[in-house]
Parts: structure tokens; sequence; C-alpha cells
């Protein structure tokens, strides 16, 4: 059933996205919804609501492409919500895809009061986030730098440890502050088990990348 409503939707999904080349395009989408119907197998939840969320979690990105200004996930919730009519989906589980959707990126670190326990939005947090560290993560990472003209890296300024993250905030002083202000973090906010343990691996393929980067960066090597 979940794959029936993914084909009807991946002509709307392919369109909205086609120019995408930040790292927030149709491939993120599809990995982002094969991790999370992956920790669904082990964690639980609602198969249709976690794969059809993670298919539609980033329509706002593509209304902050067309407006320049930062858009929530909250704020797309009317378009994501058009996109569903277009399917045949009983109410309740629209309302549970609009919640994980809503609430995706609101991350525990920034405020200890943000205790979400919908397992579904839950999981979907967990997916988009593994999808932004390892191998992939580094990619997206540098791809979203070079489409939002964000240096590779600026030696000029600290590489503190920030205390919290904010998308609306904007965008780091180069793509290798961003591991420091976000990605590194990721592993240890990662709701569920599963997403704990796959985390970790990534999490040191990301290290050893940036020790190779200054250590390159530096001429050492």
């Amino acid at each position: 059933m979940l794959e029936d409503y993914i084909k009807q939707l991946k002509p709307l999904v392919l369109n909205l996205f086609s120019q995408d080349f930040s790292g927030h395009d149709i491939s993120h989408l599809e990995r982002t919804m094969n991790i999370a119907l992956l920790l669904n197998k082990y964690e639980g939840g609602d198969r249709i609501v976690i794969g059809i969320s993670a298919f539609l979690h980033d329509i706002h990105r593509i209304m902050q492409n067309e407006s320049g200004k930062f858009v929530s996930p909250k704020d797309s919730l009317i378009k994501v919500k058009e996109i569903l009519d277009t399917i045949d989906l009983e109410q309740e589980k629209v309302d549970k895809i609009l919640h994980s959707i809503e609430y995706h990126e609101v991350y525990n670190w920034n405020n200890p009061q943000n205790q979400e326990e919908d397992i579904n939005t839950l999981i979907l947090q967990d997916a988009d986030n593994l999808d932004a560290i390892g191998a992939i993560g580094i990619g997206r990472s540098f791809s979203y730098g070079g489409a939002h003209k964000v240096p590779m890296y600026d030696n000029s300024l600290p590489l503190e440890n920030y205390q919290n993250y904010a998308e609306e905030n904007g965008n780091d002083a180069s793509t290798i502050h961003h591991f420091y202000h976000k990605l590194f973090k990721l592993c240890d906010n990662m709701n569920t088990n599963k997403a704990k343990e796959l985390a970790l691996e990534r999490t040191e393929f990301m290290k050893k990348f940036v020790d190779e980067f200054f250590k390159e960066w530096n001429g050492e090597k």
C-alpha cells in the first residue's frame, strides 16, 4: 500500500525538487524514506505515516529557495496537505503525517522541554539526521555550501563548540564549521536505539574525514 502511495506522489515531488542542488533533492527524500522504513522495522510506528512523511518532509526547503527567506516545516503544511489531497488517504493518517513533518526539525538539544513522544516523528527526525552524517552527509554538506556560497573552511574563525543549533540562524561560517555546529552533535541526539547504533559508525567516518581535511589544509601531507 505504501508503495502505491509513493508511486502516485513521486511525479509531483520530482517536479518540485528537480532544480534543487543543495543536497535536499529527490535522492535525499528517497534515502530518508528508506532509512525511516528500516528504523520502523526495529522501533515500530505506522509504516505508511513514516514513509510518506519522510518522502514529503522537505517541502519547506523548496519554498525557502523560492522565497529567499527562512521557511519552517510548519509553514509548509498547507502545501503538504495539497499534495496529500491527491491521494486517497484517511484523515487520521494525514494528520499524523502533518504532525511528523511539522516537528521533524525540533531538536531537543535546543530546548529540553521539546520532548516529542510520537514514534513516527522520532523516526523521521532520526532518518533525516542519519542522512546528514557519514559519507553521504559529507557530500551533502559541501553541495549545500556550494549552492549557498558558503566557503569550505575559514581558518580565521575559531571552531568553538556552539551551544545551540537552529536552522533559522542562517548558514555557518564554513562547511567545516557546520560539522562542529551540528553534524558531530547528531549522534548523541538520536532518538531510537537503532539510529544511535547507525549514527556511531557514520560519525566516526566524518571525524576521520575532518582530521584528514585539516592535515591536507595545513600542508602536513
